[in-house]
């Protein structure tokens, strides 16, 4: 059943505005009756059925709420400098499927790609898109957001006040760390909400290493092998989300869990 989210809490009547209210119309061609799943800010999920349209309306009502929270324990942010190319649609999507809450794009030095003011916001904006569609197909109960494009130094600074925030871990996935791997730091960690920063193709400067370090960011290493920014990307949201999170979990039955 498709999944619509709305920008209100749950009621039982119900308007569905905007893009979703167009698609639905004119490409979907939804008639009076269909049911569709809608999902609140709040996560709040229910089964609703089309009961009227106008221009740019189309109504509809709560038939039955609905207990399925799929988003994880864990709060994880992806926070990725820049890749070549069209790299940052496919990390996005991919980002909305391993649970992640939001995207932070960085400025890096070794970025290639240099976006002017307007072209930044106009990838924003293709971004969110693609990150609203991903969690429609995918089943999440809860949008990620995407965050405007930020210099990674100028990010790091306010990052500082995050790290030093409860139960939060700012990880900075260096390929040059010869120390620390993640999976050890995982086991012993108690966050509850990881910041994972993943450098562009050309990696971090040892200066931008440094400099992480000193606002509070942990170096830690994904493995033996060189991996590209957008596997870079994937891997550590899937380790975090397996270590901590519910990849591999929760759709397990109480009996099959304690095989």
């Amino acid at each position: 059943m498709r999944r619509l989210f709305l920008t209100e809490s749950l009621a039982d009547e119900i308007a569905i505005t905007g893009p979703d209210a167009h698609h639905l119309m004119h490409v979907l061609r939804a008639r009076a009756g269909q049911h569709f799943l809608v999902v609140d800010a709040e996560g709040h999920m229910a089964e609703a059925e089309i009961t009227a349209f106008s221009e740019k309306q189309v109504r509809m009502r709560r038939v039955a709420d609905i207990e399925a929270n799929t988003d994880s324990p864990v709060e994880l942010v992806l926070a990725q400098c820049l890749p070549k190319a069209d790299k940052m649609d496919f990390i996005v999507q991919k980002a909305v499927e391993l649970g992640a809450v939001s995207v932070q794009p960085l400025r890096s030095a070794n970025c290639v790609v240099k976006y002017d003011e307007a072209k930044a916001a106009a990838r924003v904006g293709k971004w969110q898109k693609i990150a609203d569609e991903a969690a429609k197909q995918c089943g999440r109960t809860r949008l990620l957001t995407v965050e405007p494009v930020r210099n990674l130094k100028v990010w790091l600074q306010g990052a500082l006040a995050e790290e030093r925030k409860a139960g939060t871990a700012l990880l900075l996935c260096y390929e040059n760390e010869q120390q620390q791997a993640i999976k050890a730091y995982l086991r012993r960690s108690g966050a509850v909400r990881f910041i994972m920063i993943i450098g562009p193709e050309g990696g971090f400067t040892p200066q931008e290493a440094a400099f992480a370090a000193s606002c509070g960011a942990v170096s830690v290493a994904l493995g033996p092998r060189i991996l590209r920014a957008e596997t870079a990307a994937l891997a550590a949201l899937s380790v975090v989300q397996y270590e901590k999170g519910d990849l591999g979990g929760r759709c397990f039955s109480k009996d099959e869990a304690e095989e």
